[in-house]
């Protein structure tokens, strides 16, 4: 089998930051644009708890379908299984800059978020008190200061 494309990426040099992880065409020719949203370094820095990235899902998932100006081009977000991130697919044809400042939208909300996280009920959630909510609004503001509100031409481009 041959490697996925996401397995290529040196992910001893990869930095926190917004990366184009793949670009599809769908067969109607809509053209599906996924971004790692890296907010740990891979093997170098602590991963986010799964219940941290949990409590982020809904409300990041929440936030951008309920985005005046996004909300009919978010696909999905979702955590990446190791942990150091999450991915956003969104429907167009898309650069790591022009998401930029909906994701200092998207964390900015997070990290002020107060009140009952959205979808955290039994009724709406598979497993709604696997959340850490103080963890998430910490991370959130760290990524959103030290990554989203400095962010370097490095951390728009996966690196060769």
């Amino acid at each position: 089998m041959e490697k996925i494309a996401s397995f290529t990426i040196n992910h001893l040099t990869l930095l926190r930051g917004i990366y184009v992880s793949r670009q599809d065409t769908t067969p109607s020719g809509d053209v599906i644009t996924t971004f790692d949203i890296r907010m740990t370094e891979p093997n170098r820095q602590e991963a986010l708890t799964p219940r941290c990235l949990h409590a982020m899902e809904h409300l990041a998932a929440t936030f951008l379908r309920n985005h005046e100006q996004w909300k009919d081009r978010i696909v999905y977000w979702g955590p990446m299984g190791c942990c150091t991130g999450n991915y956003l697919l969104v429907s167009g044809n898309y650069s790591s800059g022009d998401i930029l400042p909906l994701m200092r939208e998207t964390f900015r909300f997070i990290a002020d978020f107060e009140g009952e996280v959205p979808g955290a009920t039994p009724h709406d959630c598979g497993n709604y008190s696997f959340m850490d909510l103080e963890e998430a609004k910490l991370q959130a503001g760290r990524y959103l200061t030290e990554v989203l509100e400095r962010i370097t031409p490095q951390q728009l481009t996966y690196p060769q």
